[in-house]
């Protein structure tokens, strides 16, 4: 496919967006029509749609609309390249550019920001001055972050076997365990490296607030909202104990008996938690906020009633899941969104509704190029 014809199947994918359908139906509805397109051609239309979700607003502003005309115009102009270039109208390239379509539209503030009006008023309440930041990482692509299983490999040993598959891969401060990937990121899932359980995707943040907690040797361990298994996982990569997994819906952890014995630890699946444990982990459904580099369309269809459901459901999970642990254990809650609804204020409603536990330690991590925005806070029982 020419560049102009990739631009002219973006903006058919945008518009089946625009109409309602998720994302990657649409890239994948595509797909199956096109059966001339490559692996080239696919990942380049991903890039343009991704690339659009992240700053629909700016693209729109840019473009002059929000027809998937109208965004991948505002999506070239945001790259800095002419979409005279691309809009040509030879072969199967779209249409030229109309007289309207070349005039000059300049984004305003609010656009170039990327978030709705409301949520950018969160973001302020949230992260004071670190809001405009966190909504500029929002616009790009996040880092490729692997997570080098220590039960298998050093992290050098890893990077060495990466890089005779064809994958550069780099040591990074924020975890231990973590190393990002600079070249070769398509050949991650069918490496042997991954196939032998030498390492996991998992993002940076993520990593870090695994090796954050800390349980006694020996210790019973409960992923209670387990869904893939990624975050139990890493806890029993560095810990000697026994691991439980739980998620309210079971087929989520399909894949984890797989995934841990790739790995070489043991996990076991739980329908129903029973006995009680040293440490259960919650990482709660929530906005996804930190994360919406990797999931664009989150940002756009999240609303302050969805917001309100979310934290009542987190609060639920957390008065559920204290009920599991032992006396003198630790309940670890955490999320992957920067909103001191889903975080700080969560906790506070907890604590003041369950005398019995006190609060240990709550961190954040910033979305960074090293890892998404992510909370974490640890209490302990003091009775019972």
């Amino acid at each position: 496919m020419t560049p102009g014809a990739r631009v002219a199947a973006a903006i058919e994918v945008l518009d089946k967006i625009r109409s309602g359908m998720p994302a990657e139906k649409a890239l994948t509805n595509w797909a199956r029509g096109a059966r001339y397109a490559g692996s080239k051609d696919r990942a380049a239309l991903r890039d343009h749609v991704f690339s659009v979700l992240r700053c629909w607003r700016s693209c729109a502003a840019r473009g002059g609309g929000e027809s998937g005309r109208a965004l991948m115009i505002g999506a070239l102009r945001e790259q800095g390249l002419d979409p005279e270039a691309f809009f040509t109208g030879d072969g199967h390239a779209p249409e030229i550019l109309t007289e309207a379509e070349r005039g000059a539209f300049v984004p305003d503030a609010a656009a170039v920001r990327d978030l709705p009006d409301w949520l950018w008023a969160r973001f302020v309440a949230s992260l004071g001055d670190a809001a405009e930041a966190a909504a500029q990482a929002l616009r790009a692509r996040a880092p490729i972050m692997l997570r080098v299983n220590l039960r298998r490999a050093t992290r050098n040993d890893a990077i060495a076997r990466l890089a005779d598959e064809g994958i550069v891969a780099q040591p990074v401060d924020i975890a231990q365990s973590a190393l990002q990937v600079i070249e070769g990121e398509r050949k991650v899932s069918g490496s042997l490296s991954f196939a032998e359980g030498w390492i996991e995707l998992q993002d940076g943040s993520s990593q870090a607030a695994m090796e954050a907690i800390v349980a006694p040797q020996g210790a019973r361990v409960l992923d209670y909202c387990a869904g893939g298994g990624g975050k139990v996982l890493a806890l029993a990569a560095r810990m000697h104990g026994k691991f439980f997994a739980h998620d309210v819906a079971p087929a989520r952890m399909r894949d984890l008996p797989v995934r841990a014995a790739r790995a070489g630890v043991d996990v076991q699946t739980m329908e129903r938690p029973e006995g009680r444990f040293d440490l259960v982990l919650c990482d709660a459904p929530c906005s996804g906020s930190g994360t919406w580099r990797r999931s664009p369309e989150a940002k756009w269809a999240l609303t302050p009633g969805r917001l309100a459901e979310l934290t009542e459901v987190q609060v639920h999970i957390l008065s559920e899941a204290a009920a599991l642990v032992a006396p003198g254990g630790k309940l670890a809650y955490a999320t992957c969104s920067v909103l001191n609804e889903e975080n700080q204020c969560v906790i506070d409603r907890f604590l003041s509704e369950f005398s019995d536990w006190r609060l240990i330690e709550m961190r954040h991590w910033p979305i960074s190029d090293e890892g998404d925005g992510f909370f974490l806070a640890q209490l302990t029982r003091v009775s019972r």
